[in-house]
């Protein structure tokens, strides 16, 4: 039998091609080339050439559409013993090829060329054309034969035109060989045999039947001969008298092989036609064909010689000319018949045959897998055979298989798929499609995948294929290892590491084993070279562009999430990247990866190898890094991995894939899964482009990076140290503030940055900022509690978010290195520096309680004036000592107690700032506003401590109607009381004086030599004043006070301490002082009163021990705004002891102003003011 036979094969001349000489294997194959061109050559074409000797014996030869086609034979083949049955398997010419420099000796040539012709007698027209003779080999005419071509030295197109005339002229000269052939079988006859008729010996009644048969055969034959001339008409009439005589003389086997022919010749004479009733027509001929040779089965010699392999190959033939899905039962049908019939053919050969064409024809019809099962039978048939060759015919022919069983090695796929999988700049947006899965893993054929994978692993190693045998290793102990025994899965390991010992050092292999590589996270880089787009044309140039982070996208955007759009990631030009990969070793050895790299389709990324180690059933997550060399593009698909003595790389889609697989029961195992990793998880692939170098801004804090500790209300200057390190100077830089707590950062010294631009490469500055630390909330005491003490032991960290941040916009030089205009209009972006302070606040003095105190000290009647050292007082001492010869009714304090829950000890200083400071007699203020500090308070860890503050000095001189009065509506009494000086109408005027108050007093604290701070009472004093505001900051409307009046010389009872004393018996003169400290004129009631110790009246009743003279009581006056009457009596103290004065009055006709001060309930309710008590100390005297 034959490969690659069809109907049409039977009119097709076979020619030997035959090297002559030493020809170079290049050369040899372009030869060649050339000839196949010229397969068909037209009969028109050929008329110059043709001699016409004598009548040509084929009349109706179509010189118009006709043609001569030519099967070349490299190198020739045997000469077949079906011959005779069949002309068109005979080697009807030869040709020689021969290169002239490699083989200067023509006439060598020549006698090779003759000698290698006498293998092939049955060839009719021999040539050999030399190519590119020299000089001296063109002039050597005489020495070269008649069919020695010499092809001068030329142009491939003149070469071609000169085979083309050559071809020709064989092409004429067959033939007129193929006539006198005819012509001389016409008259003499000849004798035509087939191995079906070769007998050790013929008795006579077969030789009578041979001679029979003799003129069928011929009629036969020049039917042939006449289709091989291009003359269908004329074979079909051979054919039609060989039918005739072949069926007249039972000679089946040759009525089979003209029903043959005259189906070619049919199919030759309507070329490029076809119908309906021509395939019925080629289907019913064929089918008496096969069965005509099943008729000339001959049982005696069936065991030597049989047409078994004639009737398989008409029905292949009939197969290949109906295959088409149209009819593909019918094909299947006769295919499956023919590889029945297969398995009784003797030869071997002609059984591989059959399979190999079986298994086209389903190929063609589409049924892969079909085609693939008749694959692995001639792979069978081969690794029958004990030699290197058939092994690699064997590997061949599984190779063709891996595509039906999805087992396919990556170096099979072609570039454009391969670029288009895995090349695409496009980011993998994550949705498989279930055909890709299915196409690559079917669970369901794993046993079937991997007995084909054994079969090209043995077969690889018997064809001493080390790197055919390494990938079909790899692709079985990749995907198939769940079905592998622990011992299979390290013999495969020992085969991949005998392949590779066979293998040259540096091997590539387009199928990776172990490990399995997938892409865990493109690291998102630190908020010190965050990426900003820049807009030059804006002095803010980074306002409306978020920072990369490294990505223009981030999770935290608006949009869809899954809009592969708005992926993008930027790297820089020479500053280092990291990506993150998961390797998993699912097998039961111990793998060693020699190096993993990231694997860059662009030129313009270096990556850097790693070497790991991964444990039996494991995963390990790994930092793959590399830098960036270029502006441009970055594609990155996967990892080149060495392994195995391999280099191989992985591709994190076909794991993808793999796992997605895995989800849907597709293949057995998650690789990941099996080793105790995390479930299935899809990371985005962004887009990756590369940037100029930019500036890097890198700060540190000077003293540590630590957190800063402060206590609440410390104040420190921070010290933050900026370097470049990056190729490129800053050239504009902007300094603001971003997160919580922002009003703890007091001052940035910005200049000391704007003074340093540009700043070079590897440049520093130093950026002062004064932090305040805040006060820490209710929530969060605790754990600023427990904090300090670690603190101050150890280095704290402050809680996340609560820390502001600084945030350095910055930029280099708007064009890069003098780039031409094309690019200026290209802005290389800025950065954006984060540096957060961690500012670690820990709960420092902490507000117990703060209360407003009340306390009243009984003045003194002194009899003489105030002393040198009271006049010479300090402000100082005024404020905080209090004088008892003065005394105070009703004196305010505010108390504010502090606990100090710390490890350290803090020293509380309190500072008031007075606006206005009066004498006893003279209000009148005092230009600048001193500020005075109160003695230092000590309050060590774990106590508590309390700080007053007296409130007399922050009272208004003056009671006037502005902090009460407010215009009424219209129509409404003067007269009348109305609300609108109430306390709820005067809310705003009682916030601004507590604010007013509280900003005079400042509570302050240190705790050793470098910290120090304020404390923040803002809340706790407003607080303690809200409901009593009006008694602390209003003086009373009518003040009083006594003294004594000696010898004409005035005493004032507000003296200090008296140096003389009031004696009995004695008639005492005194006056009592009453003060108006409002705006307008009052009219009271005066009453004087004289207690003794127990507190009743001593100058009334019988038992009276106080006589006085003068008026006591109903003494009424008007008191000038702002100004003092007097109204003196005279006391004669019967019996010494202690004696209290007290003066009170009843105010007539009271205004709005007084009555909102002393909160009266009705229009009509009497003003009554009361002064203190003073203490008026009697001595015994002369009776």
């Amino acid at each position: 039998m034959e490969p690659d036979v069809s109907i049409e094969t039977l009119s097709i001349i076979r020619i030997a091609v035959l090297p002559i000489g030493t020809i170079p294997p290049p050369l040899l194959r372009d030869y060649h080339s050339m000839l196949l061109r010229h397969h068909t050559i037209a009969l028109s074409a050929i008329s110059s050439f043709y001699t016409e000797h004598q009548k040509s014996p084929f009349t109706n030869q179509p010189w118009e559409s006709g043609s001569l086609r030519f099967k070349f034979v490299l190198g020739g083949s045997p000469p077949s013993p079906w011959e005779d049955f069949q002309s068109n398997r005979k080697i009807l010419a030869v040709i020689g090829l021969c290169h002239c420099p490699s083989s200067p000796d023509l006439v060598s040539v020549t006698e090779s060329f003759n000698v290698a012709c006498r293998s092939y007698s049955s060839a009719l027209v021999r040539r050999c054309f030399a190519f590119c003779p020299g000089d001296s080999q063109l002039e050597d005419g005489d020495k070269k034969g008649e069919n020695l071509i010499l092809f001068p030295p030329s142009d491939k197109q003149t070469q071609e035109f000169h085979l083309q005339t050559m071809m020709q002229d064989i092409a004429a000269s067959l033939l007129m060989e193929f006539e006198k052939w005819v012509l001389k079988a016409e008259s003499a006859g000849t004798i035509l045999k087939t191995p079906l008729d070769s007998q050790a010996s013929l008795n006579s009644e077969e030789v009578i039947k041979a001679k029979k048969r003799r003129l069928g055969r011929a009629q036969k034959t020049i039917g042939d001969y006449s289709l091989l001339a291009g003359s269908p008409v004329d074979a079909n009439a051979h054919y039609s008298t060989a039918l005739e005589l072949a069926r007249l003389t039972g000679d089946y086997f040759w009525y089979a092989g003209a029903l043959e022919g005259s189906v070619c010749a049919l199919l030759v004479d309507r070329m490029g036609q076809r119908d309906v009733a021509l395939e019925d027509e080629v289907r019913y001929r064929y089918t008496n064909v096969i069965l005509h040779y099943r008729k000339s089965f001959i049982q005696e010699i069936a065991q030597r010689v049989s047409p078994l392999s004639f009737e398989l190959e008409a029905t292949l033939k009939l197969a290949r000319f109906l295959c088409r899905r149209e009819l593909a039962k019918e094909v299947v049908e006769l295919l499956t018949n023919a590889a029945d019939g297969a398995k009784s053919l003797i030869d071997a050969s002609d059984r591989l045959i059959v399979y190999v064409e079986v298994a086209r024809l389903f190929g063609e019809l589409g049924y892969q897998r079909k085609a693939a099962f008749f694959c692995r039978q001639v792979a069978q048939l081969y690794l029958q055979q004990d030699n290197r060759l058939a092994a690699i015919s064997a590997m061949q022919v599984l190779s063709m298989t891996t595509d039906a069983y999805r087992i396919q090695s990556r170096a099979s796929v072609s570039k454009v798929s391969v670029n288009n999988e895995t090349g695409s700049r496009q980011p993998d947006t994550g949705k498989m499609h279930h055909h890709s899965i299915v196409s690559l893993f079917e669970s369901q054929w794993s046993s079937l995948q991997m007995v084909v994978l054994r079969e090209i692993l043995l077969s690889a190693v018997r064809a001493g294929d080390p790197l055919a045998a390494w990938s079909a290793a790899a692709r079985l102990l990749r995907w198939h290892y769940p079905l592998i025994t622990p011992s299979g899965q390290n013999g495969l390991a020992n085969s991949l590491a005998n392949s590779a010992d066979r293998l040259p050092s540096g091997t590539r292999c387009a199928d990776p084993a172990l490990p399995f590589v997938r892409l865990f996270s493109f690291p998102l880089h630190s908020s010190q070279v965050d990426i900003v787009k820049r807009n030059p044309a804006r002095e803010d140039w980074w306002t409306g562009s978020a920072p990369s982070g490294p990505f223009i996208y981030t999770p935290f955007s608006k949009g869809d999430a899954n809009d592969s759009s708005k992926q993008e990631l930027i790297w820089v030009v020479g500053e280092p990247v990291q990506v993150l990969v998961e390797l998993a070793n699912p097998c039961c050895f111990d793998l060693r990866v020699d190096s993993i790299y990231l694997s860059a389709h662009s030129k313009n990324f270096d990556a850097f190898p790693v070497s790991v180690d991964i444990p039996p059933n494991s995963a390990k997550v790994i930092t793959l890094s590399g830098i960036p060399t270029a502006v441009g593009p970055v594609t990155i698909p996967g990892c080149t991995v060495h392994s195995f003595g391999v280099i191989t790389e992985h591709v994190f889609r076909d794991v993808d894939n793999l796992l997605l697989g895995a989800a849907q029961g597709l293949v057995f195992s998650d690789p990941f899964r099996s080793c105790g990793s995390a479930k299935l998880r899809h990371v985005f692939v962004p887009n990756i482009s590369v940037v100029p170098p930019l500036p890097l801004l890198v700060a540190n804090v000077v003293g540590g990076d630590g957190a800063i500790i402060l206590y609440e209300g410390e104040i420190r200057e921070v010290c933050i140290n900026f370097a470049n390190a990056g190729t490129v100077p800053i050239e504009q830089a902007h300094v603001s503030l971003s997160g919580k707590n922002q009003d703890a950062v007091i001052s940035i010294a910005d200049e000391a940055l704007q003074s340093a631009l540009p700043l070079k490469p590897g440049a520093q500055v130093t950026l002062p900022v004064t932090l305040k630390a805040w006060h820490v909330g209710p929530v969060d005491s605790d754990n600023a509690v427990g904090g300090g003490r670690n603190a101050a032991g150890s280095t704290g960290r402050p809680k996340d978010g609560t820390s502001p941040s600084l945030l350095i916009h910055y930029a280099g030089p708007v064009s890069s290195n003098g780039d031409s205009q094309e690019k200026e209009s290209v802005v290389p972006p800025g950065r954006r520096l984060v540096v957060p302070l961690q500012i670690c606040v820990l709960q420092g003095l902490s507000f117990v309680k703060a209360r407003l105190l009340s306390m009243e000290i009984p003045a003194h009647v002194g009899d003489n004036l105030r002393d040198e050292d009271t006049e010479t007082e300090s402000n100082t001492d005024r404020l905080v000592k209090i004088n008892p010869f003065r005394g105070s009714w009703g004196l305010r304090f505010l108390e504010l107690e502090l606990s100090n829950p710390t490890d350290v000890v803090f020293e509380i200083s309190v500072f008031v700032q007075l606006e206005n400071t009066a004498k006893e007699d003279d209000f009148s203020p005092v230009q600048n506003s001193p500020e005075y500090e109160y003695p230092k308070t000590r309050i060590d860890r774990d106590y508590s401590a309390r700080v007053l503050i007296p409130l007399e000095h922050f009272k208004l001189p003056v009671l006037d109607g502005s902090f009460f009065t407010k215009d009424p509506p219209p129509g409404t009494p003067s007269s009348s009381r109305y609300p609108s000086f109430s306390e709820k109408n005067t809310k705003a005027e009682i916030n601004g004086l507590i604010k007013n108050l509280i900003s005079k007093i400042k509570v302050r604290w240190q705790s050793g030599r470098n910290s120090s701070g304020e404390l923040d009472i803002k809340d706790a004093i407003q607080t303690a004043l809200q409901t009593t505001v009006m008694d602390v900051l209003l003086p009373d409307p009518l003040t009083f006070g006594f003294r004594l009046v000696r010898n004409g010389a005035e005493t004032k009872a507000q003296s200090p301490l008296s140096k003389g004393s009031v004696l009995s018996h004695e008639v005492t003169p005194m006056e009592v002082l009453v003060r108006n400290n409002t705006s307008e004129a009052i009219k009271l009631n005066l009453s004087v009163t004289c207690r003794d110790v127990a507190g009743q009246n001593c100058a009334e009743g019988a038992d009276a021990t106080v006589l006085w003279a003068g008026a006591l009581s109903g003494i009424s006056m008007e008191v000038a705004p702002l100004q003092e009457t007097r109204h003196c009596f005279s006391l004669y103290f019967l019996v010494p002891g202690e004696y209290t004065m007290v003066a009170a009055a009843v105010i007539e006709d009271a205004n709005n102003v007084l009555r909102a001060r002393a909160r009266t309930a009705s229009p009509n309710e009497p003003i009554f003011c009361r002064g203190p008590p003073f203490h008026v100390r009697v001595t015994g005297g002369e009776m």
